[in-house]
């Protein structure tokens, strides 16, 4: 039910079998509990989805994140200008300046923080020591239910590599939040919003098979969430309003109805994160921003 103008208005309906149960959302407010990991080289905290983790980093200056046996393809997330990053694998290194997204290769690599400052790292459950630190893992030791299973999009054009793309994208009609994609994450920084969002122009839809982790990183949001009926009352679960302030993390399961609104006056910027990435997102031509580097699968 998306406003007429809103450039999701346009996807194709998904149409699949109707689930007879349902998982629940996660909310981790990283303002209000410790963090998972804490010594000289700053403070981190771990959530997680059935898919995807998330570590996201209070860094000191020269702070430095190591990976030894990476499994996979990661993103680094730097929202800060005045950040700078040090990305270093065998192949080579890369200084990454601020308000930027960079993607960094399998195997080995170090992330150094030189400026200290914020960074959002992000990974799937495949890397199962971070997976099992996060604060909610608890809430995936069994799947939950309608997640479809993780599998790898295609190779890189070019092999294996750091990528970085500037965050500093214009808007542009008809494109939603600016996207990147590697083969195994969807990011869609979302565009700034500074003050509340109009109640009237709200975007209440759902995903088939797969979480969305919204990733609040300045301001205050509400999630609204309502889940069907089914048959089976035992089924049936209540609506939820969460009021969430930042840094936080709300993953939202499959197939609930939900929208978010943000509630600052200030600036609120909302990060929104898949695992695999969406199918119907990269068939928009011009929606995924680093399309020529990631090609997509070979889907009907």
């Amino acid at each position: 039910m998306y406003d007429p103008s809103d450039p999701r208005a346009a996807l194709a309906p998904a149409h699949a079998a109707q689930p007879t149960e349902f998982a629940g959302a996660q909310y981790v407010k990283f303002y209000q509990s410790d963090p998972q990991e804490i010594g000289p080289e700053g403070r981190t905290w771990l959530a997680r989805g059935q898919n995807f983790a998330v570590a996201y980093t209070e860094a000191e200056p020269n702070a430095s994140f190591h990976r030894s046996e990476q499994c996979d393809e990661y993103v680094v997330l730097i929202p800060e200008a005045k950040t700078i990053v040090e990305i270093s694998t065998p192949s080579g290194s890369e200084e990454i300046k601020g308000n930027s997204l960079a993607i960094v290769p399998p195997g080995e690599s170090t992330v150094r923080v030189a400026t200290g400052g914020r960074i959002v790292r992000l990974f799937t459950t495949r890397s199962a020591d971070l997976a099992a630190r996060c604060s909610n893992a608890a809430s995936y030791r069994m799947p939950h239910p309608n997640v479809a299973a993780f599998a790898p999009w295609p190779e890189p054009v070019g092999g294996y590599r750091i990528r970085s793309y500037s965050l500093d994208v214009p808007s542009q009609e008809g494109r939603f939040g600016r996207i990147f994609r590697c083969t195994t994450l969807m990011v869609n920084y979302l565009e700034p919003h500074y003050g509340p969002r109009d109640p009237t122009r709200v975007s209440p839809h759902h995903h088939d098979d797969f979480e969305q982790c919204s990733l609040a990183l300045e301001g205050d949001f509400t999630h609204h969430l309502r889940w069907p009926w089914t048959t089976n009352m035992n089924a049936w679960r209540s609506d939820e309003h969460v009021q969430c302030a930042s840094p936080s993390v709300a993953v939202i399961p499959p197939p609930a109805i939900h929208t978010s609104r943000w509630t600052a006056p200030g600036v609120n910027q909302l990060v929104d994160i898949f695992c695999p990435p969406r199918i119907d997102f990269s068939r928009k031509p011009g929606w995924v921003l680093n399309a020529n580097d990631y090609p997509m699968p070979s889907i009907p």
